[in-house]
């Protein structure tokens, strides 16, 4: 069977408090965007002693083997499920990794519907949910895969009218790479006067001044090439211009018949899709 795991976008995102096991409360509107990786997963008849064959092409992923995330969807599943056969599993990656885009969470929250689907499991979502979860705190919004108003550490979600039909989406990674944890180092959460649920409610040309991601402060002053992004989007015609997640991929909105004429870097991953 074949799956196309897509990527999202922050619309907005609040770190609100840290809690005591480490992690942060956050806000945010996960936004599900039509950009895809491709994955494929097919039973291995053959005898092997490896219980996934795994294979990839197009993107390269840093890290070892053992860390990639759709091989732990499987190894968690096959915890639980031990009748579980070996699978031949290919990905075909397209989708920048570390780049805000969960990338790698999608990957790894499909493998586990895929898995789920292909050999009648017969889990429900919320078991799904629990054992996305279990592999990043980004994993769980791919389940759902609509836009959601996400709290927790993203993980407690609520469906969110989100409109932008009509609008064109364009996604900029520079090709740097933004430490998550360097992402946080300057962050002071806080409560906000007005929360992202009520702003994402209002038209998307309300959005500039209002609809903010915490990571951008930090993120912008260590890398101002990924702030001058943002302001040549709205250069562009962007009605809205944002970073997502901690980065480095920038994301413009822009509205029905703008035409789009980008000064920018041939180095710069640059994708077009509708929003």
């Amino acid at each position: 069977m074949i799956v196309f795991p897509n990527c999202k976008i922050n619309l907005g995102l609040h770190i609100l408090r840290k809690r005591e096991d480490g992690y942060h409360d956050l806000e945010t509107v996960f936004y599900p965007v039509k950009f895809s990786d491709i994955l494929e997963i097919i039973t291995e008849r053959s005898q092997t002693n490896e219980p996934v064959q795994y294979s990839q092409t197009g993107l390269h992923i840093q890290g070892e083997p053992a860390d990639n995330l759709c091989i732990k969807a499987y190894t968690l599943l096959k915890k639980d499920f031990p009748e579980l056969p070996p699978v031949k599993m290919h990905l075909h990656k397209v989708i920048p990794t570390g780049a805000g885009l969960g990338g790698g969470s999608a990957d790894a929250a499909f493998t586990l519907r895929l898995l789920n689907d292909q050999f009648k499991l017969n889990l429900t979502e919320a078991s799904l949910l629990e054992y996305a979860l279990a592999l990043g705190s980004d994993c769980p919004f791919f389940i759902k895969n609509q836009p959601v108003y996400a709290t927790g550490r993203g993980e407690i979600m609520e469906p969110v009218e989100v409109d932008l039909s009509g609008y064109t989406l364009v996604l900029i990674n520079p090709g740097i790479h933004v430490p998550t944890a360097k992402a946080f180092t300057a962050i002071r959460p806080s409560i906000p006067a007005i929360s992202i649920r009520e702003i994402i409610a209002q038209p998307v040309s309300t959005w500039t001044d209002e609809l903010v991601n915490d990571f951008e402060k930090t993120v912008f002053y260590e890398y101002p090439e990924i702030a001058s992004i943002k302001e040549e989007l709205y250069q562009c015609g962007a009605a809205y211009a944002a970073m997502s997640g901690s980065g480095s991929t920038v994301f413009g909105l822009f509205p029905p018949g703008k035409a789009l004429i980008l000064n920018l870097p041939d180095t710069y991953f640059i994708k077009v899709v509708p929003a």
